[in-house]
């Protein structure tokens, strides 16, 4: 069954203007990849996680989903005609088809594993084949928002500890934030989604505690409350908003916003980048200690 967070999808109209703007907030970015399917990359790698920026590269070469089938690359493609955003949340996992099985055995919205491998350019210049196993979930109340398990098959090709330094000092992704109208009605899909026990309703939300990072669904005024900003227009159903990242400093991560002239608030015990600033995910970041300090309206 899948595991912590393992990235996040961040749909991007402009791939250069998204480098740029999270180059100025302090991150280390990887070289530009292509996919064979029509998108192309550039990730931000963390202690475990990682952020993936990623826009469509050849319209030609994506594929349409099937009956059983889920393209990744037509979702990304109709994600970015209404807006960028964090398109996907993918959880690590050791065995992508056990994970597809166990979804559609617990009655989940399913496809069938998807394979592929892509050529990752190393710091020394080489290149090297990774390789990935893709098991998705879809809800039919949440068409801008997808879950899949990712599973690597050449991760000692993929991590470098070179492109997991960041000036800003994030170490690791720590939330992901989405806002439905009613969060607690999606309980049963986050309990399938992982293993009982796991889900909890508490003040501020349903959250789902994994072994690498939170996510948590609010509705509008918890979502504004906590974080100082307009919720998103749920006219096409719950979404995801945002997501935190845990950082060594908040004082060096200020300083290094300050730098590149990045537009920010304080929210609590948060330093908030708006989604209009960030290529369209709201970004709260947060000392690595936070769920020990911070709770509820003051995170």
């Amino acid at each position: 069954m899948s595991g912590g967070i393992d990235h996040l999808v961040l749909g991007v109209r402009d791939i250069d203007q998204a480098r740029e703007t999270y180059s100025r907030m302090g991150f280390t970015l990887t070289p530009y990849a292509r996919h064979p399917f029509g998108t192309a990359n550039s990730l931000v790698q963390l202690g475990g996680s990682f952020l993936e920026l990623v826009h469509v590269a050849d319209p030609h070469l994506i594929a349409p989903h099937g009956n059983t089938t889920f393209s990744f690359a037509a979702y990304v493609r109709d994600y970015l005609k209404h807006g960028e955003g964090l398109a996907m949340l993918v959880f690590e996992t050791l065995d992508a088809r056990s994970d597809a099985a166990d979804f559609a055995a617990r009655g989940l919205d399913t496809y069938e594993p998807f394979d592929f491998q892509r050529q990752a350019r190393l710091p020394d210049g080489t290149e090297a084949t990774v390789g990935f196993s893709l098991a998705f979930v879809t809800h039919k109340d949440m068409p801008r928002a997808v879950f899949f398990t990712c599973q690597q098959h050449a991760p000692e090709y993929f991590w470098n500890a070179g492109y997991q330094r960041h000036d800003n000092g994030a170490l690791d992704v720590a939330e992901v934030i989405l806002v439905a109208g009613a969060p607690a009605g999606y309980r049963s899909f986050l309990e399938a989604l992982k293993r009982s026990g796991e889900v909890t309703l508490q003040g501020d939300g349903l959250k789902l505690a994994t072994p690498r990072g939170t996510v948590t669904i609010l509705d509008e005024g918890a979502y504004t409350a906590r974080f100082g900003l307009p919720a998103p227009d749920l006219a096409s159903g719950a979404q995801f908003a945002g997501y935190t990242i845990a950082v060594s400093s908040l004082q060096s991560l200020t300083d290094c916003l300050d730098s590149g002239a990045m537009v920010y608030t304080t929210q609590g015990c948060s330093v908030v980048v708006a989604p209009d600033r960030s290529m369209g995910a709201m970004i709260a970041f947060v000392e690595a200690d936070w769920n020990a300090t911070c709770s509820g309206a003051d995170c």
